[in-house]
C-alpha cells in the first residue's frame, strides 16, 4: 500500500513543483472560446496554458490547506500541449469548432488508458492503469483536448456508506470547496465541481447517479450539465447504474458546458454502451423514439434572451427541509430572488404547487440502484487487470475494504455495499427490505418520469421545470457526515432526464444555484434558458471563490438568520411536502 502512495505521489508532484509558486495569471478566467481565438491569434500557447494552470494548482490546490480537487497530474499534460502547438502551426490535427489545446480535468473514475490511476478513489482500483480509454476520454482527445489529469470523489461515488462525507476518498483525503475551504464541495463529483470553480482547468468532467454534477455545481458556484441517459457514452466508467449513471461538465459558463457536451455526447450508437443506441427509463415504453438530429454542436443554442417569451414551471416542493432540519430563510429568500430574474428577463412563470401539481416520489430507485451495482460493477472489473479487484465481483471489493479497514474505513463503513451484496439478482424476486421486486422498481421509477416532468410540461406548456439545486455547502464533518437539507435532482435522476444548474445567487458568501429540467434530449432548450439566465444575473461573473478559511468570513460575531417551523415556510411560500421515499438516498452519488 505504501508503494503504491509513493508511485502515486511522484507521478504528481514533479509537474507542479517547477510550476512556480505565482498566483495564476489571467487566461485563466478565459472562456474556451476565448483560449482557443488567443491561440489562433498567436498570442497563447497550450504549453503556456498548462503551465499556468499547473502554477495555480501547486498555489491553490496542492498546499495542505488547500482545495485538494486534484487527485493526480498527466505525466504528459505538457509534452501533449507541445504537440498540441505544433499541429496548430502547422494547420493540422482537430477542426477550429473542437477543443484543440484545451486542458481538461476528469473525475477519477473515467478511465484513461495512459499512465494514470483509474481508482474511484479507492485503493482496490490502484495498480496498472485502465487498458483504453473510457469513449468520453477517447472524444475528448479526438477533438485535440489535454487530458490535464484526474479528481478527486467521494469514494466509489459515494455509494459504499450511508454514513459517507461527500469529497473523501482514501486515495485522496477530503476535497474542500473553494468559496470556503471548511465548507464541502458536494456529490461525488465533488473534485470535478471544485476544480472547474478554481480555474485549475478549462473545464472539467463529473458523473452522476442522482445529484452528484449538479449538486456540485450548486455547492462550488459552477455551471453543470447533467446529461440526458444514454446521451453521453458510460463505456470505461466505473458505474453504479446503467439506468441513471451519466456524464457531464463543470464550467464556469454555460457557454464552456456546451462546448465540453457537444465533444463528449455520442449522437450515434457507441457499440460500448447500449444507452447510446437507446431512450432513458422515463421514455421506455411510451412509444417515444430516440432523435436522430441530435446537434452537434450545443452553442448554437446559447442566447443572452434566452428567457424572453419562455413558459417555466416553478416548484418549490422540498425546500422547506427534510422533517426538522429547516431551511434557513436567507436561502428561501435567494431562491425567490432567482425567481423573480425569470420574470424580470421576460419569462412567464407558472407556480406549479400553486397549481396543484404533484411530482412523484421515485420509491423504486435505490433498489435499482443496489441491484445494477452489484451486477455492474462485477462487469467493470473484468475490464481491469494488476488490481486487487481484478476479475472480482462486489464481495472482493468488500473483503479488500474489511483487510484494509485502517486506509479505506477510517471514518464511514460499507453498509451500502453490503446491502447490495445481499439483493437477489432475479429480477422477479421480491426484495425483504423492499417489499418490490427490481423490475416493479423500474416500473415505478419510469413513471417518476411520465407523471413528473413530462406531465408538468405537456400539462401547462412549459419549456421547462425550474427549482432550487441544493441547499448552500454545509461544513464538512467526518464525524456526522453530509448535511443535506433540500435536493431536486430526484426528480430528473429515475427517469435519465437532462438538468441544467446554473449559478444564481450567494447566501453569506455560499453559492445558491438553479436546476433547468426537462424531458429526454431537451438540452437544447435548457442550455438555451440557461445562458439566457446567466446572462441577466451573471452570478459567477461578479462571485468568484476567495478561498477563504471559513464562510461566512466577516461579521461572524454577529446575529444569525431567525429559523422558522417548516408548517410556516411551506405556509408562506406555498410549498408542497417534499415527494417522499421510504428509501431516501442519504446523499447525491
Amino acid at each position: 500500500m505504501k508503494r503504491v502512495l509513493i508511485l502515486t505521489t511522484a507521478l504528481l508532484f514533479p509537474l507542479i513543483a517547477g510550476a512556480g509558486d505565482k498566483f495564476p495569471s489571467p487566461p485563466n478566467d478565459a472562456t474556451i472560446a476565448q483560449l482557443k481565438a488567443d491561440m489562433a491569434a498567436n498570442k497563447l500557447s497550450s504549453e503556456q496554458l498548462v503551465q499556468d494552470y499547473l502554477a495555480r494548482i501547486a498555489a491553490l490546490d496542492q498546499d495542505p490547506e488547500g482545495v485538494n480537487a486534484i487527485i493526480e497530474l498527466n505525466p504528459d499534460a505538457l509534452d501533449l500541449a507541445k504537440t498540441a502547438d505544433k499541429l496548430r502551426r502547422q494547420r493540422k490535427g482537430p477542426a477550429a469548432a473542437s477543443l484543440n489545446g484545451i486542458p481538461i480535468l476528469l473525475k477519477d473514475n473515467i478511465d484513461t488508458g495512459d499512465k494514470m490511476q483509474t481508482s474511484a478513489g479507492s485503493f482496490a482500483l490502484v495498480g496498472t492503469p485502465a487498458r483504453q480509454d473510457s469513449t468520453v476520454a477517447a472524444k475528448l482527445r479526438a477533438a485535440g483536448a489535454i487530458i490535464l489529469g484526474k479528481t478527486n470523489l467521494s469514494e466509489w461515488a459515494n455509494f459504499r456508506s450511508f454514513e459517507s462525507t461527500s469529497g473523501w476518498s482514501a486515495r485522496g483525503g477530503q476535497t474542500n470547496n473553494p468559496y470556503g475551504l471548511d465548507r464541502n464541495p458536494c456529490g461525488s463529483s465533488a473534485g470535478s465541481g471544485a476544480a472547474a470553480s478554481a480555474n485549475f482547468a478549462a473545464a472539467s468532467i463529473g458523473t452522476e447517479t442522482d445529484g452528484s454534477i449538479v449538486c456540485p455545481g450548486n455547492a462550488n458556484g459552477v455551471v453543470a450539465i447533467k446529461p440526458t441517459v444514454g446521451l453521453v457514452s458510460r463505456a470505461g466508467v466505473v458505474p453504479i447504474s446503467h439506468t441513471q449513471d451519466t456524464i457531464g461538465p463543470h464550467a464556469r459558463t454555460v457557454a464552456d458546458a456546451a462546448a465540453v457536451l457537444s465533444v463528449i455526447q455520442s449522437r450515434t450508437f457507441d457499440g460500448r454502451d447500449p444507452a447510446t443506441g437507446d431512450v432513458p427509463l422515463g421514455w421506455q415504453g411510451t412509444g417515444r423514439q430516440r432523435p436522430t438530429d441530435i446537434p452537434a454542436d450545443y452553442t448554437q443554442f446559447l442566447n443572452a434572451d434566452g428567457l424572453r417569451g419562455a413558459r417555466i414551471g416553478v416548484t418549490r416542493a422540498g425546500l422547506a427541509g427534510f422533517d426538522s432540519v429547516v431551511t434557513p430563510q436567507p436561502v428561501l429568500d435567494a431562491f425567490e430572488a432567482a425567481v423573480d430574474a425569470l420574470t424580470a428577463a421576460g419569462a412567464t412563470v407558472i407556480d406549479l404547487d400553486d397549481q396543484g401539481f404533484t411530482f412523484p416520489s421515485p420509491d423504486g430507485e435505490f433498489l435499482v440502484l443496489l441491484y445494477e451495482f452489484k451486477g455492474d460493477i462485477a462487469k467493470y472489473f473484468a475490464t481491469r487487470v494488476g488490481v486487487p479487484v481484478a476479475g472480482g465481483d462486489l464481495q472482493t471489493a468488500i473483503d479488500f475494504n474489511n483487510a484494509h479497514a485502517d486506509i479505506e474505513m477510517p471514518f464511514f463503513n460499507q453498509d451500502i455495499f453490503e446491502l447490495a451484496q445481499s439483493v437477489s439478482l432475479d429480477p422477479d424476486a421480491i426484495d425483504p427490505n423492499f417489499g418490490i421486486s427490481y423490475n416493479q422498481a423500474l416500473m415505478i421509477d419510469r413513471d417518476v418520469g411520465v407523471n413528473g416532468i413530462d406531465a408538468a410540461i405537456s400539462q401547462f406548456h412549459l419549456d421547462a421545470v425550474f427549482s432550487a439545486t441544493d441547499n448552500p455547502a454545509w461544513s464538512t464533518d467526518l464525524i456526522y457526515g453530509d448535511h443535506f437539507i433540500f435536493g431536486t435532482s430526484g426528480l430528473a435522476a429515475a427517469p435519465g432526464y437532462p438538468i441544467v444548474q446554473v449559478p444564481a445567487g450567494t447566501v453569506f458568501g455560499a453559492p445558491l444555484g438553479v436546476s433547468f429540467f426537462g424531458t429526454a434530449f431537451s438540452e437544447p432548450m435548457l442550455i438555451k434558458l440557461a445562458s439566457g439566465f446567466e446572462a441577466v444575473t451573471q452570478v459567477r461573473a461578479h462571485n468568484p471563490p476567495t478561498f477563504a478559511d471559513t464562510v461566512p468570513a466577516d461579521h461572524i460575531q454577529g446575529t444569525t438568520p431567525t429559523k422558522i417551523s417548516p408548517k410556516v415556510v411551506r405556509k408562506q411560500h406555498k410549498m408542497p411536502p417534499a415527494p417522499r421515499s421510504k428509501f431516501r438516498m442519504p446523499h447525491h452519488i
